[in-house]
């Protein structure tokens, strides 16, 4: 499949060969096929309202905060993520939510990202290991690159407070990306001129999931105003290579 352009045909039919080719598969194989899946209320209306009002008192920069855990009417919207029938058959019911970030783009804000994968993770401390690389801080917080087998058993779920958009920058998939392991930036950009690009659109409430060695990468909005997401990443219990989550919720 060929990048997508600009326009809405385009758009339009990019969703229709997406749709039969997965139309037959649940959620959870489209997930494993894709690497994606894109769902709608996952949060009930109450819950995205209180979200809302507690956003309010949370202090962001640049693109948001990584720190969201760290509050508790967040870590209280965990258990309605994981009775949500949508979600029921995606997360494995032992997995625990680990990392809960913000991404907000406004005018002010009006970001972008460029194509990447989800390498970091974070973690309780700094330990030594020579499977582990890349160890940082930010925010006050561990984080370090584990091993390709780490990540594989990771599930991102982007909770979206706002409807998202061709106009507000949404982020764009490169399908199937996922079963390539860690990419170096050349191998990254030729797999997307092979693969395509698809925009993923999300309506408030929904949530687009994911697994985070997709190839992702997201553009300024050509109509900026707040796109705001909640993006819970979910894992096992337990890490290995002697790591431990900061959060398990």
């Amino acid at each position: 499949m060929k990048a997508i352009g600009n326009s809405e045909g385009n758009i339009a039919n990019v969703h229709f060969l997406r749709k039969a080719v997965t139309g037959g598969m649940s959620p959870s194989q489209a997930l494993e096929h894709d690497g994606y899946v894109i769902t709608s209320s996952v949060l009930s209306t109450t819950d995205v309202l209180a979200a809302e009002k507690h956003l309010q008192d949370v202090l962001i920069s640049s693109a948001g905060t990584r720190n969201l855990l760290e509050y508790e009417w967040c870590r209280a919207l965990v258990q309605p993520l994981r009775r949500a029938a949508q979600l029921h058959a995606i997360l494995p019911a032992s997995s625990v939510a680990v990392q809960c970030t913000l991404f907000d783009k406004t005018p002010e804000r009006n970001w972008l990202v460029p194509l990447h994968q989800d390498l970091s993770i974070p973690v309780l401390e700094s330990i030594e290991h020579p499977e582990l690389r890349a160890w940082t801080i930010k925010e006050r917080q561990h984080f370090v690159q584990p091993p390709c087998e780490v990540l594989e058993r990771l599930t991102a779920v982007r909770v979206h407070l706002d409807d998202c958009g061709a106009e507000n920058g949404p982020m764009r998939l490169v399908p199937r990306s996922h079963r390539h392991g860690r990419l170096s930036s050349v191998a990254a950009q030729r797999l997307r001129d092979a693969l395509g690009e698809v925009p993923c659109f999300v309506k408030r409430g929904g949530a687009l999931v994911f697994k985070p060695l997709v190839l992702h990468a997201s553009s300024k909005a050509c109509s900026p105003r707040h796109r705001r997401v909640l993006h819970f990443l979910f894992g096992p219990p337990a890490i290995g290579y002697g790591l431990r989550w900061r959060h398990a919720i």
